[in-house]
């Protein structure tokens, strides 16, 4: 191994430009991950090792003429299988799109290649990304890496197992629920769903296009701060930066914790875990006080009608004329779409406003609310429903429980690590005001030091 397994893309950037490593020896260290790993893990629908290997010789090139595109210049990343690339399929893991073949580059795929950054494959997700586990798939479930008997979460869930087995050093995935913290927080990688809006999802099958974003998996927060820079729209630094500069860390930012409904159903792992890390971070000094979203109770109907309303009428005529060439779960969902009436919708967006307001005052005085990314520990493949105390939810429930407001509303939203629950990763969820995805991503990188500093 040519680096040692979950190094940065700056300490990697950094060995690219002294010459101890090369954009193909990156390449050809990731296809050889895929080869060994990905016959169980299953994180790929389509691996683009010729077209890796030709941008990574070429990128060498550049870098030898003194050529630098900046941090990305040959790192190898993957792309979740609803973001189109040029000449490669966009399969969106369902046999409906057999065939289908993109013709350009969706903009975010463009903003990363014209940063250097190489493509080695597209990955598995979870039907249309219609799902929060990875397993309904026409190309069959993807796996957890720590544990492939359990789930890797969804709907991005290639792309976090592919960073976190090291088949790619990032990847890019999408959240209309949770659906790339979900997955970073079952794989034990950063998740980082930017503001609504940010991040271009021109190129990009659509679910719920008013819920859908766009954002990075990666191993840091530095990372996917990297990333996101370059995907966002608006002028970029060729450093990756925002429009602005990084904003200063507070040393001691003043966080809160939602309780009332967020902790309320958690297992007793995942309890402990959160509990641990939020005592890890008072003794370095964050601020932890409580917040209130009084109406947070009432996400799950506003995000439901909102959501599968959307979906049924992006995939209208489809269920019409190809009703079979969907999974079975993923049709039903969109079949009950059909059964949302224009006053659920309608009373559903009022709901969004006023949740949105209550997020934006408990932001108000906090520089990010804290909560668990998941109540649940990753569960096993097939497992329907779970039981937490005296309360049976569905899978699907639980795992969109603590993520699905923050699409709701818009707002900025990050999955990082924090330790183990039950034997399995676990993620601790950062969320920031609207429109300050950068402010975020310094809170969260001072989280993130600080976990590892006592861990």
């Amino acid at each position: 191994m040519i680096l040692p397994p979950g190094t940065t893309i700056a300490e990697t950037g950094a060995a690219l430009r002294r010459g101890a490593i090369t954009a193909t020896a990156l390449v050809e260290e990731c296809l050889a991950a895929i080869a060994e790993r990905d016959g169980v893990l299953n994180a790929f629908i389509t691996v683009l090792a010729d077209d890796a290997r030709r941008q990574a010789q070429a990128l060498d090139a550049e870098l030898t003429r003194g050529l630098d595109r900046g941090p990305l210049h040959g790192i190898p990343i993957s792309l979740k299988d609803i973001v189109d690339l040029a000449g490669a399929p966009t399969t969106a893991a369902s046999r409906l799109r057999d065939g289908h073949r993109a013709t350009a580059d969706a903009p975010v795929t463009a903003r990363l290649r014209a940063a250097g950054a190489v493509v080695v494959g597209k990955c598995n997700l979870h039907e249309f990304a219609f799902g929060t586990t990875g397993e309904e798939s026409a190309y069959g479930p993807t796996r957890n890496p720590h544990a492939p008997e359990h789930v890797p979460g969804g709907s991005s869930s290639g792309s976090a197992v592919s960073v976190a087995a090291d088949m790619a050093l990032a990847s890019i995935g999408t959240d209309t629920g949770g659906s790339i913290r979900i997955p970073a927080s079952c794989c034990g990688v950063v998740g980082l769903k930017p503001t609504h809006g940010e991040v271009s999802a021109a190129g990009v099958v659509p679910l719920a296009p008013s819920l859908d974003h766009v954002g990075p998996i990666a191993r840091s927060v530095a990372d996917a701060a990297v990333l996101y820079g370059i995907m966002r729209d608006g002028p970029h630094r060729p450093d990756g930066g925002g429009q602005e500069a990084e904003p200063p860390v507070a040393r001691r930012p003043r966080l809160g914790i939602p309780r009332r409904y967020f902790l309320d159903l958690l297992e007793p792992a995942v309890e402990g875990a959160f509990a641990d890390t939020a005592e890890r971070l008072a003794r370095t000094g964050c601020r932890i006080d409580d917040v209130d979203i009084p109406h947070a109770a009432d996400t799950g109907p506003v995000y439901l009608h909102t959501q599968l309303a959307e979906a049924a009428e992006r995939h209208r005529a489809d269920l019409d004329v190809h009703p079979d060439a969907y999974g079975r779960g993923v049709r039903l969902r969109l079949e009950l779409g059909r059964y949302v009436l224009a006053e659920d919708y309608v009373r559903a967006q009022r709901g969004r406003r006023v949740l949105t307001a209550e997020v934006d005052a408990a932001l108000e005085d906090h520089a990010a609310l804290l909560l668990p990314t998941l109540p649940i520990v990753p569960p096993r493949l097939g497992t329907a429903s779970i039981a937490v105390g005296d309360t049976t939810e569905t899978t699907r429930a639980l795992t969109l429980r603590l993520t699905q407001l923050f699409d709701v509303t818009g707002h900025p939203a990050i999955s990082i690590p924090c330790g183990t629950a039950g034997g399995l990763p676990a993620g601790v969820q950062l969320v920031g005001r609207r429109g300050d995805t950068e402010r975020l991503l310094a809170v969260a990188a001072a989280c993130e030091a600080a976990i590892r500093r006592l861990s």
